[in-house]
């Protein structure tokens, strides 16, 4: 792996970890912990305690027009009702969220610079690290919207789509960073065959990750009108909705694409389907029973972090095994 390789690949990797430290503000409800942004409760460094929140630093109008767009009287957003919001633990989760989004940024810009030093065959290379930069900017962008949209529906959907999809070309830039990037030896005819079956699961496990995004954010609304009430009581709603019914349909369609295209692999290589297929598939186990315990047993937050999470990991080898289909003389004709 050379250098340029491995900036590509820490840039990957913060990403990854970013994902999980994303889901586990969600699952503590620390998504709002900082009101405001890029700063929080108006200092660069966060307060401990509400006694050191200092209201002069907070823009009221900001707080105003957000509570208008969820439907509040801005007129009842005063100094007493954003104190009442203030929870230290939220308010720490949250920001340290913001930190791990700083190598994210740094590794993204480093991969970007270096880039230029690639040689004009791979000038595709400088174009998926800059179209990487440009979506680290996007989401940064987003995260400051879901955050003045008090968690709206939609925003969050796309921040994990946008997040997606950085995934997917970090995982590119980082294999074609070289002259001789890895490639599965296939019997050239079976190459469209592994190909198309290897490009299902991909796009299997996006429209997955999209949907439980989706979930997500249902969950939320629906712990909100069910305030205090047991989640026993309301989960049966969400159960009986038509994309939670899909989304645990498409883990089983992910399992059915992933053996398929295993064995095509298997098939075209003489039965080696290589690291990337490998991981892919464990990872396609260990998800499925963190389903089944979600769904059979109890929602753990634990569960909740590593399904996420993982599903980062998951979508980093289905496109590392994807690229592994081509081979370099393919890539420059």
């Amino acid at each position: 792996m050379n250098r340029f390789q491995k900036l590509a690949t820490a840039a990957l990797v913060s990403v990854v970890i970013l994902l999980f430290v994303g889901a586990i503000v969600r699952v503590t409800g620390a998504g709002l912990g900082c009101p405001d942004w890029p700063k929080c409760w108006g200092c660069i460094i966060p307060p401990w305690k509400v006694e050191q929140v200092d209201l002069g630093r907070i823009d009221f109008e900001k707080f105003q027009r957000k509570a208008e767009r969820l439907g509040r009287d801005p007129e009842t957003v005063t100094p007493e009702h954003i104190l009442e919001n203030f929870n230290p633990r939220h308010v720490w989760t949250e920001f340290v969220n913001r930190l791990f989004a700083l190598p994210v940024a740094f590794f993204s810009l480093a991969t970007m610079v270096a880039a230029f030093g690639q040689p004009r065959r791979r000038r595709i290379v400088w174009w998926s690290a800059l179209v990487s930069l440009i979506l680290v900017g996007a989401n940064a962008v987003l995260g400051a919207m879901v955050v003045y949209s008090g968690l709206k529906p939609g925003v969050l959907t796309l921040h994990m789509a946008l997040a997606m999809l950085l995934v997917g070309l970090l995982t590119y830039t980082a294999w074609r960073g070289t002259d001789q990037p890895w490639s599965l030896r296939l019997d050239s005819r079976s190459i469209l065959s592994v190909r198309a079956w290897v490009f299902a699961l991909l796009a299997l496990i996006v429209v997955e990750g999209i949907m439980g995004t989706q979930i997500r954010e249902m969950t939320d609304l629906l712990a909100k009108s069910h305030d205090g009430a047991p989640r026993e009581e309301w989960i049966g709603e969400l159960e009986g909705t038509s994309v939670y019914l899909i989304h645990r349909s498409f883990s089983w369609a992910i399992v059915v694409v992933s053996f398929f295209a295993w064995w095509q692999t298997g098939k075209a290589t003489g039965g080696e389907v290589g690291k990337p297929a490998k991981v892919l598939l464990a990872l396609v186990g260990v998800q499925m029973v963190l389903g089944l315990v979600m769904s059979q047993i109890r929602v753990f937050a634990v569960v909740q972090v590593l399904h996420v999470g993982l599903a980062g990991i998951m979508l980093a080898a289905v496109v590392l095994w994807l690229c592994g289909t081509w081979k370099v003389r393919e890539l420059s004709s």
